[in-house]
């Protein structure tokens, strides 16, 4: 059993964390339980809002294709085994992780003016897209929309969000990965929030490293929407490649 506590500046909607940057976090540890440093896909499925600035257990159990990351809500009774499941993580060798076709730099760059975000955004201050993050507090990613059910943006990672290898952490990876995803819909008439993410990450990129995001809308059903999103590097390698399952909530009483 180990701690984790995520930064409240790692927030999606106001009071609990985004479900990208938690997942990856998850999806982290749960790798370096697993002996896996890359090229595995994970499935992170978020029970609940996670948590900020609240110390949560995280139970590691099983190994190798077998290994399992549970996080657990802060025990109300002092009862770490009791607690509430956040997130769970598993190692998902099957899942087929299909790319979203790339744009280029400049189409990515020409579609963040039509961010639909940036006329009415239902969680603002979110860690990846909110447009009241500064460039080093968040990822201010501006996904706007392409054709074929897409949606593109720049995104170059700052250095606060790397390690000391100059590499950005995984968690941020995974985030990049997210929000895309749900731009692909009208967020500002049906706000989402993550359900279940698999993704593939192929390498950390440098920090200052020049990305783009794409993102493509799959299906919706009742409440349930599906995307798919890819993070290209310059050469137009596959950084990483994730797909999302989200929940359409009211954010004037989701918590």
């Amino acid at each position: 059993m180990r701690l984790v506590r995520i930064a409240a500046t790692r927030c999606g909607p106001p009071t609990s964390a985004n479900g990208g940057w938690t997942a990856g976090l998850l999806a982290g540890l749960l790798l370096e339980h697993a002996g896996q440093l890359s090229g595995v896909p994970v499935t992170v499925t978020l029970r609940r809002p996670p948590p900020l600035d609240v110390d949560l257990p995280v139970r590691l159990t099983g190994d190798d294709a077998r290994a399992t990351a549970t996080l657990q809500g802060p025990p109300g009774d002092g009862n770490a085994e009791d607690a509430p499941p956040v997130a769970i993580a598993v190692l998902d060798q099957s899942a087929a992780v299909s790319p979203v076709s790339p744009v280029d730099v400049t189409t990515a760059a020409a579609a963040e003016r039509r961010f639909t975000g940036l006329r009415d955004h239902p969680f603002p201050t979110c860690f990846v897209c909110g447009t009241a993050r500064t460039a080093g507090d968040g990822l201010r990613l501006q996904p706007g929309r392409v054709d074929g059910g897409r949606t593109a943006c720049t995104w170059t990672p700052h250095p606060n969000f790397s390690g000391r290898d100059g590499r950005t952490d995984p968690a941020s990876v995974w985030a990049a990965l997210d929000c895309p995803g749900g731009w692909t819909t009208d967020l500002s008439g049906r706000p989402l929030v993550l359900g279940r993410m698999t993704a593939l990450v192929h390498r950390q990129p440098a920090g200052g490293e020049q990305l783009v995001v794409v993102g493509r809308h799959l299906d919706t059903e009742g409440r349930k929407t599906r995307t798919a999103t890819t993070v290209y590097d310059a050469a137009g390698g596959i950084v990483g490649r994730a797909d999302q399952l989200w929940i359409s909530v009211d954010p004037a009483t989701f918590r």
